[in-house]
């Protein structure tokens, strides 16, 4: 195969590029090996809907994950003087384990251990549950401090009025606490997904061929790492954009529905 170069790509480019200056032919000539090229474009739309999928499945598992240890600690201390439950007071020792080892350790280095030490994956699908995984659990322990705060803002006489009403503590967190607790902090939640959806771009070291690894593909075919990588940051910035906008409808609306 015949190496693409700027001399041979020019011999072919129509008569207006060949009238602009060299630096515009060298830019034009990096945006054609970035996406034209071989269909590259393909690669970033690739790497794409790998990076949604593990967004969407870390936000889910971290949400999942992130309730449970809010609950268990709100519950642990929300016990009366004297009337310690020895389970809760285990479960509540191990979330706190839990919070410390994930919130102090960096999130590349538990892919790394989650991934070459204890999953191990033998091929692309097991990376990529390793790494939705391995998200997840790390934003988990910080969806439990949201949660935990969102829980603790709503007024003790919530949940005594639930159980006056004949329901368990499961159902009155349920159906009355938990939906009033997800209102408070839906802007700090929509905060997290936004920060997850940047982090999935450590997947790459896991080989996973996210949208980040995609820009590196094409920076390893290429050498040419400016275009690539300034397209990548492009791409982060309209989807976090695009984010932004719709948490910002979801909220005014949820603001809206309560006022009614």
């Amino acid at each position: 195969m015949v190496t693409l170069t700027l001399s041979n790509w020019l011999e072919t480019a129509p008569d207006w590029i060949l009238s602009l200056p060299e630096n515009l032919q060298r830019l034009l000539f990096q945006l054609y090996q970035t996406f034209i090229y071989q269909e590259r474009w393909t690669w970033f739309a690739q790497g794409l809907r790998i990076t949604f999928i593990v967004t969407i499945g870390a936000l889910i598992l971290g949400i999942i994950i992130g309730l449970l240890v809010a609950m268990i600690r709100t519950a642990h201390d929300s016990q009366r003087m004297g009337k310690h439950n020895p389970v809760l007071g285990v479960l509540n020792a191990l979330c706190k384990v839990y919070l410390a080892v994930i919130r102090g350790t960096p999130m590349m280095v538990q892919l790394l251990i989650s991934c070459f030490v204890i999953m191990v994956p033998k091929d692309d699908f097991g990376s990529l549950i390793c790494g939705i995984v391995t998200l997840g659990i790390n934003s988990g322990a910080y969806v439990a401090e949201i949660a935990r705060s969102g829980l603790m803002s709503i007024s003790a006489g919530q949940m005594e009025a639930g159980r006056s009403l004949g329901l368990n503590y499961g159902k009155t967190m349920r159906y009355i606490i938990i939906p009033q607790a997800i209102k408070n902090i839906l802007p700090a939640l929509g905060n997290e997904m936004i920060t997850l959806l940047k982090d999935t771009s450590l997947v790459s070291v896991i080989m996973l061929r996210d949208v980040t690894k995609q820009a590196q593909n094409i920076v390893a075919n290429t050498y040419q790492p400016f275009v690539p990588y300034v397209s990548l940051a492009v791409i982060y910035l309209v989807i976090v954009l695009i984010l932004t906008k719709l948490l910002g409808i979801l909220e005014r609306r949820l603001r809206a529905s309560d006022r009614r």
